[in-house]
């Protein structure tokens, strides 16, 4: 039975038992506390939390998860997969166990003919929990198990919790018996893996507290609402009706692993160790295809990190399987044919897909020539030292200047039977962060909380009123202060108020959130930001002006009129823009991420190449010309599936339910589902100017534009600028071009005259220098403080040329100097001080060490700086010290 029928099976069953059937949400999650869905249960913690009102008592999907904490495990067991299918059904306070028993059974039990699965009901068992008498009375009277198959576990198998205070409750466990090949009798209760779980039945009806560990909480009462969550495993079920030995070989996998076979010309099943590549690969190139097919890039950090190290370990895996060439072409084809039937979607989204893997595919090979050079020269260093710990500092640099993971430099590191000094690479990360972050201001607040919420939502949705109204009346709800509730507020202070009702945009789908004031009956307050914490409530941060705010007061909120529409002129031109660049480039150019506020709009878009000069031109004058048109702005609610037949665009990562705004402009021309607000005419932007087109990864760009009266600035600037450089170079505009060029050109040449004539003053100085050498020990050491000099490369260059004058005799060569102020020093050693066990490296960082700063390199030549330019004496006796030690 192929996985993708397991699939619809599952769904048909309990549609027919009236449960509503959702699609998938997104692998990305919309909970700020995780990056994926790793979970079944997810999307749909906010119902099973009592946070916001479920829209159904019963429903039923199979949810895409992404789960990479045991990535070290995939391929070496026979169920651990990073991209796996949890198929579930859920009643909010609607059935309870025993209909969640009988449905999970007849599913599980039913002839393959009658829509079942049709597993042997004698080769499965079920758990339950140690003391829930219930569960067990109800398997023997809906289900045909036999007594002897049921087995009551502990808390620690048998109790379905979060970690957290909440809602709770026992679990019933069942279980499939692979047979005596596969270890003992006895039933789950033994551990073995002869016993496969494949659906977990939890009964959530306790509230808990005092959460200590996964044994040790307090039950406060029995939930006066009971919820059912159920998860099956999908590819457990399909390697067990498919008659395989594990997941990598089921039909949505196994094609890819085959063919990572094929192309290294090695057997699957001959030896251990490439059996475990070539699973890796399978699962790996599965799950990117999934994250992409989501609307995850690869990047350095956050999602983007984690798609780039799968698709890097796959990569890797194929190299020690003895694939070197690129691979990702073919690979990702297959695992595209293997999960197109059950995911349609799929299909737009494969050639975006495909020109990401491959455009990553690239560069990463060359980052594994060039940074496994650097690391194996590392680690080779560290064993003639007799060492066993790779530097942090080395692991760093191979991340900071050659992209390379500190995951895939620990693996590499492993293997060789060597350690990476993971804590010093951890703190200089650290440091690295710590100085974006002074570099970026973020205007955001942070939210309380999310359990703070709970109740608030409990009283019903904010309702948004800003499409229509700028201004409008509701009652506050709640004020939150420091993550808890309060009654009030006072002047200049900071806290959330939740209203029944705004006309204040939240921010959401790249637009940033509106500017504005509430008003009442003896208070005042500026809205600062808002926010939708969880879905259904909107919060405004308010720092009270005049006045206290309490809870149970009428606020009218007041929207900045001048800010809204000028945030409603970015977003409409961010919808300009996004199209122009689909007629300019294809379908392929699709967005990745947007933001925008008055005056201003960002949109990043897939494409792996910058645009041209006259790309850029042409896309800004589609933009212009589509708002000198003055198309038509039209918003429209209507049903998911009919705006996607209309054509709309949905953008990957975005969740949407299953009513939608769409937002026209001319009609087809530019047509995609938003939740913004927007002008009534394209004519109303004004003018849009693009100020920047760059790259924001190896496999997307980013358009930055001024948008209206800041449009209108941009370019009077410019206009200045032009005027200023015409009346300084004397020169009409028109011929600025050139005569800039020719100053340039007149610049370098000055430049190499020079240098030219500073590096002949340089090579003067290499003889007295080699004639000033004094033996240090066995070494010939010669040494010189040079004062100012130009550059690092004068350093280096004059160290080689009295290395290379100091003769075959053990010799090392000491140059400091000073570069814009600031020390630095290169140490040089030949062939035999190398071979007498003294090296660059060590010398140029205790030099180093001694002006302040820090150094290091290969043991022929190395360098170092520092702050102290006056201990450079002191830095050149340190050189000497180490060479006679």
């Amino acid at each position: 039975m192929q996985t993708a029928e397991i699939h619809r099976r599952f769904l048909s069953h309990f549609e027919q038992r009236d449960h509503t059937i959702v699609p998938s949400a997104s692998l990305v999650s919309d909970d700020p506390a995780i990056m994926f869905t790793i979970a079944g249960m997810v999307p749909f913690i906010p119902y099973l939390s009592g946070r916001v009102p479920a829209p159904w008592p019963r429903v039923a999907d199979v949810q895409k998860c992404i789960r990479t904490n045991d990535i070290e495990e995939v391929g070496r067991t026979p169920r651990h997969g990073t991209f796996f299918q949890m198929a579930g059904n859920w009643s909010f306070g609607d059935y309870f166990k025993r209909e969640a028993i009988d449905y999970a059974w007849k599913l599980l039990t039913g002839s393959e003919a009658d829509g079942g699965y049709g597993f042997d009901p004698k080769r499965l068992w079920a758990t339950v929990y140690l003391t829930d008498d219930e569960a067990e009375r109800l398997w023997l009277e809906v289900t045909d198990i036999d007594a002897d198959r049921i087995q009551r576990l502990g808390l620690e198998d048998n109790y379905w919790m979060t970690g957290q205070p909440g809602p709770a409750g026992p679990d019933s466990e069942i279980f499939y018996d692979l047979g005596p090949d596969y270890g003992p009798e006895g039933g789950p209760a033994t551990g073995s893996d002869r016993y496969v779980e494949i659906w977990n039945l939890v009964f959530m009806q306790d509230e808990i507290a005092d959460v200590r560990s996964k044994t040790e909480f307090t039950i406060v009462r029995e939930l006066p609402k009971k919820n059912i969550d159920t998860g099956m495993g999908l590819e457990r079920i399909a390697f067990l009706k498919q008659g395989v030995q594990n997941m990598y070989e089921i039909d949505q996998v196994r094609p890819v692993l085959d063919l990572a076979s094929e192309l290294s010309g090695r057997r699957y099943g001959a030896e251990h160790e490439d059996d475990v590549r070539m699973r890796v690969v399978a699962d790996h190139v599965r799950s990117s295809l999934m994250l992409m097919g989501d609307g995850v890039t690869p990047g350095n950090d956050g999602r983007g990190y984690i798609l780039r190290r799968l698709m890097r370990r796959s990569i890797r895996a194929m190299r020690l399987l003895g694939v070197h060439e690129a691979t990702f072409p073919t690979l990702f084809r297959a695992s595209y044919d293997a999960m197109s039937a059950a995911y349609p979607d799929l299909d737009p989204a494969f050639p975006r897909i495909e020109r990401l893997a491959i455009a990553e595919e690239e560069t990463f090979l060359k980052t594994l020539e060039s940074g496994s050079t650097v690391l194996d020269l590392a680690m080779s260093d560290v064993r003639k030292a007799s060492g066993q710990v790779v530097p942090g500092k080395t692991a760093f640099l191979l991340h900071d200047t050659y992209g390379f993971p500190i995951d895939l430099t620990m693996e590499i590191a492993e293997e060789a039977g060597l350690e990476v000094d993971r804590s010093t690479f951890e703190s200089l990360m650290s440091e690295q962060r710590t100085r974006a972050k002074a570099d970026a201001k973020s205007r955001r607040r942070q939210l309380a909380d999310l359990s703070v919420y709970s109740e608030l939502r409990g009283k019903g949705e904010t309702a948004f009123l800003g499409y229509d109204e700028l201004e409008a009346d509701g009652e506050i709800i709640g004020i939150i202060a420091d993550g808890a509730q309060v009654a009030s507020a006072g002047i200049d202070q900071e806290v959330e108020v939740i209203l029944t009702a705004t006309p204040l945009y939240a921010e959401a789908g790249g637009q940033d959130s509106d500017q504005g004031r509430l008003v009442g009956a003896g208070f005042e307050a500026e809205v600062l930001d808002v926010q939708r914490p969880v879905q259904g409530l909107i919060s405004h941060t308010v720092r009270v002006t005049s006045g206290e705010i309490a809870v149970g007061d009428v606020a009218h909120a007041v929207v900045d009129p001048l800010y809204r529409r000028g945030a409603n002129k970015a977003h409409t031109a961010t919808h300009l823009v996004h199209a122009a660049l689909r007629q300019l480039l294809g379908p392929d150019a699709v967005q990745a991420g947007s933001y925008n506020k008055a005056g201003y709009m960002r949109l990043d878009f897939s494409w792996s190449s910058p645009l041209s000069s006259d790309m850029r031109q042409e896309l800004e004058g589609i933009a212009n010309a589509a708002i000198r048109d003055d198309l038509p702005v039209e918003t429209r609610v209507m049903a998911l599936d009919e705006a996607k037949a209309l054509g709309a665009m949905s953008l990957f990562g975005e969740k949407y339910g299953s009513s939608v705004r769409m937002v026209d402009i001319g009609g087809p021309w530019s047509r995609e589902l938003c939740g913004g607000t927007h002008v009534g005419a394209s004519s109303q932007i004004g003018l849009l100017s693009i100020t920047s087109e760059s790259s924001v990864g190896s496999s997307a760009r980013r358009v930055e534009a001024a948008v209206g009266a800041d449009a209108f600035d941009q370019l009077v600037a410019e206009r200045t600028l032009v005027s200023e450089l015409t009346s300084m170079l004397k020169t009409p505009k028109e011929q600025l071009p050139s005569r800039i060029q020719e100053i340039v050109a007149s610049l370098k040449a000055a430049e190499k005259r020079i240098a030219e004539f500073e590096s002949r003053q340089l090579a003067g100085r290499v003889q007295p220098i080699v004639d000033a050498a004094q033996r240090a020990g066995d070494v010939l050491l010669a040494s010189a403080d040079l004062g100012a000099v130009g550059s690092q490369d004068d350093l280096r260059s004059l160290a080689a040329q009295v290395r290379e004058r100091l003769g075959s005799t053990p010799a090392v060569a000491a140059i400091g100097g000073t570069i814009d102020g600031r020390p630095a020093i290169v140490v040089a050693t030949n062939q035999a001080a190398r071979d007498a066990g003294v090296a660059a490296g060590p010398l140029a960082k205790a030099a180093a060490s001694v002006l302040g700063g820090g150094g290091g390199g290969k043991p022929d030549m190395a360098q170092g700086g520092g702050q102290d330019a006056s201990a450079m004496p002191a830095a050149l006796a340190a050189v000497t010290d180490g060479v006679r030690r």
